[in-house]
Order: C-alpha cells, then structure tokens, then sequence
C-alpha cells in the first residue's frame, strides 16, 4: 500500500537495467544502504507482456512479468527525503505513456525534482577513474552540473527511460537531471560498479546526502582487476593475430593516459556498412557462433568499425543459455 505521510521536498532517482547496469546498480545500491522500504508498485498490466516461460525439472508454467517499484527514504538529517523507483525492465512499447503513470503517482508524494541514471561507453581504460556526464531540463540544473565537476553532454542522444522520463517530466513541469557514469566500450556487456560509485559521488554531493561506499568500492576494485585482465587477454590476441599475417587492429590503452571523447553512448547516429563490411562482420558471427572464443575477435572489429551498437542483441545472445 502506498504511504500516506508526506515526506520533505522529495526527490524522485529512477532506474532500470541497461549498459554496465551502472543505473539500476547504483539505485540498488542506493535503497539498500539508505533502508529505503518499498511502499508501492505499477502494476504490469497493460504495460509488458508475457515473453517466456519458466521451466523446472521439466515442468513448464507462465514466467512472471517485470515489477515496478517504489521506495522511500526520509532523511534525518537533511533537506530532502528520496522516492527511489527500480524498475526490472523498460515496457517495449508506450514507454512515454508509462513515464508519465510514474510521474502521476510521484507527484502525489510531492517529487519536486527527478533524476535519471545512465551510462557513457568510451575509451576509458579500466584503471582509470570514470568521468560523469550530464544532461538537465534547465538552465539552473546546468550550473548545478558545473558545480559538481559533471561534463555536460554536448550533444547526442539518450535512449530509453533514462531520457524519455526527463521529457514527461519536463511536461509535467518537474525538472530534470540525468547523470551518466562513464564506462570502457569494450567492456560494456559487464556491470561496472565504479561507474555506479562515480555516479552516486555526484548525486550524493548534489542532494547532501552521506552514504558509505565501502563496499561499492570492494566491488569496483574486483571487477576492475577483472578488466584488465580481459584487455590484456585481448590485446594479445591481437598482437598473435597480427603476427600470423592477419588484418586485424584493437583499441590500445595507455594506463593512466586520458580517454578520448567519448563515443556517446546515447544513440548517436549509426555509421553506414558497405557491402564487403557487412560481408566479413558475418563470417566473424559464423565463426563466433561455432567457437565461443572467437567472439572476443568480432567484438573487437565490431568495435573498430564503430557499429557494435547495431549488433549489440544479436552478440550477446551468442552468450545465452537455455536455463
């Protein structure tokens, strides 16, 4: 049941799994550090449909649809109270319908400014601390942006909920923030929990609230090990691919060097594929899909040419398993 006590000058964070999941990491990571508790849900009907079904020990029944959640904080010791939204997928369709059911029901808690969280897919080198991005609905939120050290997206755009709840609230009169947590491009199929930290820096700064990133940062430690470790395996590759005679390149990274502009993550526009091109980017599927391990070579091509964003579904399920 929905809460009935009013909270203090509230404001909405709303997230859902995407890239790295740098969003709905650090808005897990928030409620359970805060003891947000959950006091109200969307209900699925009309909204997402049945997709799949569960199967165990041979039995088969409906599998159960995305949940839609609201949580609720009342800070002690500050200005404003939170009303954290989780959400467990993005509806496949009527999403600017579904933002504004959110914001129907926020507003009825008195949600006076909302924030969205995202992710930057760049060059950044796994041992280097990530940058924030940032877009706002107004002016006053960009100098607020330049007073937390957040880089403002020049231009692009940003797909998804994360962006289309901006634009609903934008109608709906409550400004808007979106934060974007920088994150290595080749690496973007895995969470990136110190993306998730560099995001929830700048919005802790920005709202005044304290929380403790210990174990955000024993996460971030562990998977960044784990990156370089990957890279490392996917230069060699390379370098043993270049030494047998084959054309083939990949990104190179210098610790500690700066990144490159970023390659904005939010829908830029798709470059053009040639014939030949797409040509080769299908037999490096074929050869993906009867060796496992080759996909690191199509990965790094798909990379190269600039276009993984337009078989990013399609290499992922090279990974999937009938569970």
């Amino acid at each position: 049941m929905a809460e009935t006590n009013p909270l203090r000058d509230p404001w909405l964070v709303a997230v859902w799994p995407g890239m790295g999941n740098v969003a709905i990491g650090a808005g897990a990571y928030l409620i359970a550090k805060l003891g947000a508790g959950l006091v109200h849900e969307l209900p699925p009907g009309g909204v997402f449909d049945l997709t799949h079904i569960d199967v165990k020990e041979g039995l088969a029944k409906a599998g159960r649809l995305p949940r839609s959640m609201f949580f609720e904080w009342r800070n002690p010791a500050g200005p404003h109270d939170l009303v954290i939204f989780i959400g467990e997928a993005q509806p496949p369709l009527h999403g600017h319908a579904f933002c504004h059911r959110l914001l129907e029901y926020a507003q009825t808690r008195g949600v006076k400014r909302l924030f969205t969280f995202a992710a930057m897919a760049t060059q950044l080198h796994p041992s280097n601390h990530p940058r924030v991005f940032g877009v706002a609905t107004q002016q006053n939120l960009i100098e607020d942006l330049r007073m937390a050290e957040v880089l403002l997206l020049k231009e692009g755009q940003i797909s998804g909920l994360n962006g289309v709840l901006l634009a609903a609230g934008a109608e709906r009169g409550i400004p808007g923030v979106c934060l974007l947590g920088e994150l290595p491009f080749f690496a973007a199929g895995v969470p990136n929990p110190k993306a998730s930290h560099a995001v929830l820096e700048v919005f802790t700064s920005m709202s005044g609230i304290e929380i403790d990133f210990t174990e955000l940062q024993r996460q971030a430690e562990a998977v960044e090990q784990g990156l370089l470790q990957l890279l490392e395996k996917m230069q060699d590759a390379a370098r043993q691919q270049g030494e047998s005679g084959e054309e083939f390149t990949t990104p190179e990274y210098a610790s500690g060097s700066e990144p490159e502009e970023p390659a904005q993550e939010a829908n830029p526009a798709m470059p053009p594929i040639d014939v030949e091109t797409r040509k080769r980017i299908e037999q490096l599927f074929k050869a993906a899909h009867n060796d496992r391990s080759k996909a690191f070579r199509l990965k790094q091509e798909l990379d190269r040419l600039g276009v993984f964003k337009q078989f990013e579904d399609r290499f992922l399920d090279l990974f999937k398993k009938a569970d």
